[in-house]
C-alpha cells in the first residue's frame, strides 16, 4: 500500500471501534445481570424462569461476541491481503459490460459474506433458540428462506444495483441525484408491495376471525378514526415461539399483523391494547418522519459517494490497481461507518422516544393502562427479555426502552 492514507485510517479506526463499542456494551450488560429481578418487576417471571432468561441474555451475547469477532477478522484479512483487489483482477478478466461486472463482482462478495457466515444463522437457529425451546423452524423451512432470499436479492437488488452504477458511469454531474431517486422510488414501491407479494412468500397470512378479537378492534379503531380493511393472523409459530405485531403497508393496502402465538398468549384487552400502541405510531406520523429520515439521509450518503468515488486515495487504503463505482460504493460504505455509528444511535434514541409515545396514545385511547403494561409483560415472558439491561447497551442496541421504563412510563400517564 505504500504511504499510509488517511482513509486507511479512518476506516480502519471506525470498524475497530464499531466492534470495541459491541464489546464493552455486552460486558457491561453481562455485569449488570442480578440473581433477582428488578424491583416492580418481581411478577414477571416465576424464579426459574427469570433465570432461564438470564441464561438466555447470557449464551446470545457470548455468541455475539463470537460472531462479531469473526466478521471482524473476516474483514480484515480479506482487507489486508489484497482481497477486495484480487476479486476486480477476476471478474475483469472476463471482459464483461462495466456495468455487469460491477453487479458480478458485488454479487459474488455478498454471496461469498452469506455462505461463510451461514454456519452461525444456523447454530443460532438450531442450537440456541433450540436450547431454550423457541425453535421451530424445519431444516426445510430454514434453506427454502435462504434461498428465497437470494432469489429476491436477484429479483430485486441486482436491477437496482445496475441502475445505480449506470446512472454514475454514465450521468455527468447529476448522477448521484438520478440514483437517489431511483433507490428512493424502489424502497417506496417495495412498502406498498411487500404486504402482496414479498412477504407471503415467507409466511401465511389469514384474515382474523369473526368474533370478540375482530369486534373489539374494529370497535377501536372506529373510536379513533382509524381504517382498517385487513386484520390477519401470521403464522409466526412456523419458526418461533416468540410473538410480535406489526403494521405493514400504506393506504389502502397496510395492513394489522398478528402473530398466532400473540394471539394465543393474550387476552382481548390486551391484543388490543398492544394494536393500539401500534396505531399510535401510524397516528403519531413516526413511520412516515422515519422515511423522511432515511430519504434524507440517503440524499447526503449519494451526494458524499459523488464526490469520494473520485478519490484515489480511498481506493489505495483497499490495495486497488484500478478506480471503479461498483467497488467504490463498497469501500465508500465503510468510510461512512463513524457517521453511521453517530446517526444509529441517534436514530434508536428517537425511536424509543416514539415508543414512550405510542404507549401514552394507547393509554390515553384505549383507557386500559393495566391491559398493555400485562400485555408488555407476556411479550417479555414469551421472548425471555432482559428485564434488566445496561443503559449503555441499551443506548447502542434497543430500539425501543426496556420493560421497567416502558411500564413506569405508563403509570405517569395514567396517573397524569
Amino acid at each position: 500500500m505504500g504511504v499510509m492514507n488517511v482513509f486507511f485510517v479512518i476506516i480502519l479506526v471506525a470498524v475497530v471501534v464499531e466492534f470495541l463499542l459491541g464489546v464493552v456494551s455486552s460486558l457491561l450488560n453481562l455485569s449488570a445481570l442480578k440473581a433477582e429481578a428488578p424491583e416492580g418487576l418481581e411478577d414477571v417471571y416465576e424464579p426459574d424462569k427469570y433465570a432461564k432468561s438470564q441464561e438466555y441474555t447470557k449464551v446470545n451475547t457470548g455468541f455475539d461476541l463470537i460472531t462479531s469477532t469473526f466478521k471482524l477478522a473476516l474483514l480484515l484479512t480479506f482487507w489486508l491481503f489484497g482481497g477486495f483487489n484480487w476479486l476486480d483482477e477476476l471478474v475483469r478478466e472476463w471482459e464483461l459490460h462495466v456495468i455487469v461486472t460491477g453487479v458480478l463482482y458485488i454479487g459474488l462478495l455478498g454471496l461469498a459474506y452469506m455462505v461463510i457466515t451461514l454456519p452461525f444463522s444456523i447454530y443460532r437457529t438450531f442450537v440456541i433458540e433450540e436450547q431454550f425451546g423457541f425453535n421451530k423452524t424445519t431444516l426445510g423451512t430454514f434453506v427454502l428462506d435462504r434461498v428465497k432470499e437470494l432469489g429476491l436479492a436477484i429479483v430485486l437488488g441486482a436491477p437496482l444495483l445496475a441502475a445505480v452504477l449506470a446512472f454514475f458511469e454514465y450521468g455527468g454531474d447529476l448522477a448521484w441525484l438520478y440514483a437517489w431517486a431511483a433507490v428512493t422510488i424502489v424502497s417506496l414501491a417495495i412498502q406498498f408491495i411487500a404486504p402482496t407479494w414479498i412477504m407471503p412468500l415467507f409466511n401465511k397470512f389469514t384474515p382474523l376471525e369473526p368474533g370478540e378479537l375482530r369486534d373489539s378492534i374494529l370497535e377501536y379503531a372506529a373510536s379513533v378514526k382509524f381504517t382498517v380493511n385487513n386484520i390477519l393472523v401470521m403464522d409466526g409459530s412456523k419458526r418461533s415461539s416468540k410473538s410480535n405485531a406489526f403494521f405493514t403497508g400504506f393506504g389502502k393496502n397496510k395492513r394489522i399483523a398478528l402473530f398466532d402465538t400473540l394471539v394465543e398468549n393474550q387476552t382481548v384487552p390486551e391484543l388490543v391494547s398492544v394494536l393500539a400502541h401500534e396505531i399510535g405510531h401510524y397516528k403519531k406520523k413516526h413511520i412516515i418522519q422515519s422515511m423522511i429520515v432515511s430519504t434524507v439521509n440517503g440524499l447526503i450518503i449519494f451526494f458524499l459517494l459523488s464526490i469520494f468515488l473520485k478519490s484515489e486515495g480511498l481506493f489505495d487504503a483497499f490495495l486497488m490497481d484500478e478506480m471503479s463505482v461498483y467497488a467504490g460504493l463498497l469501500f465508500f460504505g465503510l468510510l461512512y461507518t463513524p457517521v453511521d455509528i453517530v446517526l444509529s444511535m441517534a436514530l434508536q434514541y428517537v425511536s424509543r422516544r416514539h415508543e414512550y409515545e405510542a404507549d401514552r396514545w394507547s393509554v390515553e385511547t384505549y383507557g386500559r393502562p393495566d391491559e398493555l403494561a400485562g400485555s408488555l409483560k407476556k411479550l417479555s415472558q414469551d421472548n425471555l427479555s432482559n428485564l434488566g439491561p445496561h443503559p449503555f447497551y441499551v443506548f447502542l442496541h434497543y430500539t425501543h426502552p426496556p420493560l421497567r421504563e416502558r411500564i413506569r412510563a405508563i403509570e405517569r400517564t395514567r396517573a397524569s
